[in-house]
């Protein structure tokens, strides 16, 4: 016998009574059967409801052959009746979820002509599947006239109509249906066949926010939220813009233009610095020509300054030049000699000798080493 599916004669119901008809062991728990049921079986992208039955956790819901199935932490006496209760803040974020994708669809597909291919609510964000390339620009304004119908607080329609009645309806669907199917329209938004449960009214919705618009197989994937999951994230980051001004000294509406002109000042600056160890590079080069095999320690440097720093020298000095910058015990190393020699074999025993990791090749190597000034030096006065 199907079970009677409560939660399509008032999505809102948060408690119900049932008689469990059976309860058998499974692999994930007890598989409970009600003979009616509030709690939705995944289904149609949408996850399955949580909850209690008779103070026992709802772990998941699946239906089958129109049987619902709950699957139980622990058994429930069969016969018995039970009181469920539902996990409500979980079922009216899905709720939101499922509406908003409706509206947002709907405008999208009745605007450019597409269909939607796939929809998939997780546990942070919302993907949908269009056929179609969208451009970020149709999106937002998709996004605008959305939120303009759930603010209109628009009553949605659910209905169960007859094959004949259903010939005269235009709805869309993902695929082909077969038996009975349910209806679910978004006046002057949206028609479509599906089986999850909606919000009464577009208001309920509150706000569709599009996070993403890409480019997804040959057409296009969008990442939303709706409702308590969109409030959430526009929160947090407007906190963190407010965060950020305050750094800045700006409105949080303005943190961007400050960012991008602390940007052009941090290259600005990267650029002079440059240029200064570019100068310190040449005048240290100069001062060791002619000197042979040279080891040189320096504080810490940009990225591939040592690297840099051992190439200008080694063209000056007129042998290996040794370069380990950072500080005592622990040093980034570049080791060059202009006349591409092989090194290899002096690496391999310096980074054995000095807990060192790197290597090279063609008179070069770089790497780093976990060891004192004074230790570098001792190893490289036997070398030298």
């Amino acid at each position: 016998m199907e079970t009677k599916k409560l939660y399509y004669l008032n999505p809102f119901l948060k408690e119900f009574s049932a008689k469990v008809l059976t309860c058998e062991a499974a692999k994930t728990g007890w598989e409970v059967v009600l003979d009616q049921t509030i709690f939705y079986p995944e289904g149609g992208g949408q996850p399955a409801d949580h909850g209690t039955l008779g103070g026992v956790n709802v772990l998941d819901v699946y239906e089958k052959n129109g049987v619902v199935f709950h699957i139980c932490e622990n058994s429930v006496e069969i016969g018995e009746t039970v009181t469920g209760q539902l996990d409500w803040i979980r079922r009216f974020d899905h709720m939101q979820q499922h509406s908003g994708e409706h509206i947002l669809s709907g405008i999208l597909c009745e605007t450019h002509g597409c269909d939607n291919v796939g929809f998939h609510m997780g546990a942070d964000t919302v993907t949908i599947d269009y056929n179609i390339s969208i451009s970020w620009e149709q999106a937002l304004e998709a996004e605008r006239r959305a939120n303009e119908y759930i603010w209109a607080d628009v009553s949605i329609d659910i209905s169960f109509p007859t094959p004949e009645e259903l010939k005269s309806i235009d709805y869309r669907s993902k695929k082909a249906l077969t038996g009975q199917v349910r209806i679910v329209a978004f006046p002057g938004a949206d028609c479509c066949a599906c089986c999850g449960t909606h919000v009464l009214r577009s208001g309920q919705v509150g706000l569709v926010k599009i996070l993403s618009c890409q480019k997804f197989r040959e057409g296009a994937r969008l990442e939303i939220l709706c409702g308590g999951r969109a409030f959430a994230l526009l929160s947090t980051t407007w906190e963190q813009s407010r965060a950020v001004g305050r750094r800045l000294s700006v409105k949080p509406q303005d943190t961007a233009e400050a960012v991008e002109r602390l940007e052009m000042e941090l290259n600005a600056a990267k650029a002079g610095l440059t240029r200064l160890e570019d100068a310190l590079i040449a005048r240290i080069a100069a001062q060791e020509a002619g000197r042979g095999n040279t080891l040189l320690f320096q504080p810490t440097l940009r990225p591939d300054g040592a690297r840099k720093l051992a190439d200008a020298v080694s063209r000056t000095c007129g042998g290996l030049a040794a370069v380990f910058a950072g500080e005592d015990g622990q040093y980034q190393y570049a080791l060059l000699r202009a006349d591409g020699e092989d090194i290899a074999p002096l690496v391999k025993t310096m980074n054995t000798a000095l807990q060192g990791r790197g290597g090279g090749r063609n008179g070069f190597a770089q790497g780093s080493v976990q060891a004192r000034q004074a230790e570098i030096e001792a190893f490289f006065k036997g070398v030298f």
